[in-house]
């Protein structure tokens, strides 16, 4: 348990570095781009312009990471007084200040959002925008102040010391060793959190004083990957084997490198072949001297061509660098792959991945079993989660509406994937729950979504059907009538269950707030809050656009007293694994008399404008009209 947390803390914190640096990327690239075209030694020699390149690097850039740091931890005004704090390393420095940024922004945006809690509930009324913005102004410029002082040398000091260090390890051979530790975390679980969070800040000062950084190829060198996956391509068998020619243009040209991540995790050896071609690759590029003259993200050797200096020396060693890695893991991929067993399970190498980096890929999605046509005929489609009571019910809710909407007479239900019938034809889960979903009605169409909300294959799935609806004129009325019957909702969404502008430091401490108040309101028993948890951490319960549903778990339905619901605003969001979450239904559901107030939720919350008004609602009353309005 140990071990897990501080994987989970690890993972977490390497994110939280590179969710500063990303969004940003694109100044990166444009501060890149400038350097290379208009500096004396650039493609296009430019005095004047070449003035843009020191106060972007020294300004703009850090100045950007401080405000997104800030905004992370505490939204607008956190990355107001982020950014205001970390203009305090900026001129107490020399040097482009990326590290003392990521310090600062977050710093600041953590002060200001303890001081707004503290006086939430304390500010008179007509007096609230002269507090804001005094307290920001005044909290901004201390902070600034002591970033002058005392940050802005250490981080200069530290950051000097990272610079000798590398230049120490290029001097004696030794940078590509980095590979040990680069290659396997990039698999596991910290690929942009390395990159942009560690080398990208510290192969830019590189650049101000060299022109160039090496550290920028170490971890978007596409070189072993790619040849990982061209062993595949010769070497491996069934679905690994067809599916990798597609997964290496990706991640070559596309620069996707997760693309290759799930390949490795079926066969773990493989790594070996991903640490020796990175480890060839980096002593190639020491060799020749390559490197590169702004950030390559993503890691496409397009990219990487685009950011290598303007000379022909350069251009030779970046591509020897990539070329090298992807022969070396090439060679040692087949080896690994022509010697033993292989697991062929993509999906469960796919949904290892994203445990592994404790959240969703971009790319897991790509792994999906291949499945024929849409049955004809269909009846019924069944939504499926692992209670049946919250996820599955609202997308069940959503897709009900849009088959109307089409004048198909077809059957749309939820339940538990333990409950899934036996004949179902269509069956929709989330991506987490699909491999249980195919083990329990292996025959069935399986649809997997990431976004219960909002999800374009819901219309992908309408416009398959509308070739085909033969559902009979009884079912579709036994179905309407059954909806009918469910009883009514009054009283399930009370006023005094309804909580505004409330503030978690984790999900954790969110699911627990909702299980309370559904405690105390006599519909659960108290060990439903922990089931609550459970299923949360089996399989998360973000719905998208900011919505969360915590709920209990099939076995925890025993639990449930009566129907209830709570609705919990949370204007700044909590985290729900990388998600941003600002509206939480928390639900207990016995015997459907819930479903008819949750599809109304459903449907209201598929609307991004509905959001914004209930995540904006200055009493209880106002948020329960924009749900009752659906």
């Amino acid at each position: 348990m140990a071990q897990s947390n501080i994987k989970v803390a690890v993972q977490k914190f390497g994110n939280f570095l590179s969710s500063m640096v990303m969004p940003n990327i694109g100044a990166f690239i444009a501060w890149g781009l400038i350097t290379a075209l208009f500096i004396p030694t650039g493609f296009f020699p430019n005095e004047s312009l070449a003035k843009l390149v020191d106060p972007m690097v020294k300004y703009l850039l850090p100045l950007l990471i401080g405000y997104t740091g800030g905004k992370l931890v505490h939204d607008q005004r956190g990355g107001v007084v982020g950014a205001i704090a970390t203009m305090g390393v900026i001129v107490g420095s020399d040097i482009p200040m990326f590290l003392g940024a990521m310090i600062m922004g977050p710093l600041g945006g953590y002060i200001i959002k303890k001081f707004d809690q503290f006086i939430e509930g304390k500010v008179k009324t007509g007096f609230e925008m002269l507090i804001n913005n005094f307290s920001a102004g005044i909290l901004g410029g201390i902070l600034a102040i002591l970033a002058f002082l005392g940050v802005s040398p250490a981080v200069d000091g530290f950051t000097g010391a990272l610079v000798v260090g590398v230049d120490w390890m290029v001097a004696h051979g030794l940078l590509p060793l980095t590979s040990i530790l680069i290659e396997p975390a990039k698999i596991l679980f910290l690929n942009n959190a390395i990159n942009h969070g560690i080398l990208s800040p510290i192969g830019a000062e590189q650049i101000r004083t060299n022109g160039q950084s090496i550290l920028l190829l170490l971890e978007t060198n596409p070189g072993p990957g790619l040849g990982i996956l061209l062993a595949y391509c010769f070497f491996g068998k069934g679905t690994a084997k067809q599916s990798a020619p597609g997964a290496a243009i990706i991640h070559f040209i596309g620069g996707i490198h997760e693309i290759y991540f799930p390949y490795v995790l079926m066969r773990p050896l493989l790594i070996i072949a991903a640490i020796l071609g990175g480890m060839s690759g980096v002593f190639t590029f020491v060799l020749l001297g390559g490197g590169l003259q702004a950030v390559a993200s993503p890691g496409s050797i397009l990219a990487i061509l685009a950011a290598t200096p303007g000379n022909a020396g350069s251009y030779v060693a970046n591509i020897s660098g990539v070329l090298v890695a992807a022969i070396v893991s090439f060679i040692v991929g087949s080896l690994i792959l022509k010697t033993g067993k292989q697991t062929e399970d993509l999906d469960e190498a796919a949904r290892k991945m994203q445990e592994m980096k404790g959240k969703k890929s971009s790319v897991a999605g790509s792994f999906t079993k291949q499945q024929g046509e849409v049955p004809a005929s269909v009846q019924q489609i069944v939504f499926a989660c692992d209670a049946g009571m919250g996820s599955s019910a609202m997308g069940a809710s959503l897709l009900r509406k849009k088959v109307k909407q089409a004048d198909l007479n077809i059957s749309v239900t939820n339940t538990a994937i333990s409950n899934i019938p036996s004949d179902a034809q269509i069956v929709i889960t989330q991506e987490e729950l699909t491999p249980r979903a195919q083990n329990k009605v292996p025959d069935a169409y399986h649809i997997s979504v990431d976004n219960f909300l909002s999800s374009p294959e819901y219309d992908k799935l309408i416009d398959q059907l509308k070739n085909d609806h033969t559902t009979s004129k009884a079912e579709e009325e036994k179905r309407v009538s059954a909806e009918n019957n469910t009883d009514s909702n009054d009283g399930l969404l009370k006023e005094e269950n309804v909580f505004l502008n409330q503030h978690f430091s984790s999900k954790e401490e969110a699911i627990r707030f909702a299980g309370s108040v559904l405690v105390k309101g006599g519909y659960v028993e108290e060990n439903y809050v922990e089931a609550m948890i459970e299923r949360d951490n089996m399989t998360s319960t973000y719905m998208g656009n900011d919505v969360a549903i915590p709920h209990g778990t099939e076995e925890a339905k025993k639990n449930v007293l009566r129907s209830g619901f709570t609705v919990i605003q949370v204007p700044e969001g909590v985290d729900f694994d990388g998600e941003k979450v600002r509206l939480i239904f928390g639900i207990a559901g016995k015997d459907g008399t819930h479903l008819e107030i949750l599809s109304g939720i459903a449907i209201t919350c598929s609307d991004m404008d509905n959001i914004e008004k209930m995540v904006h609602a200055k009493s209880a009353k106002e948020l329960m009209a924009i749900i009752q309005r659906n």
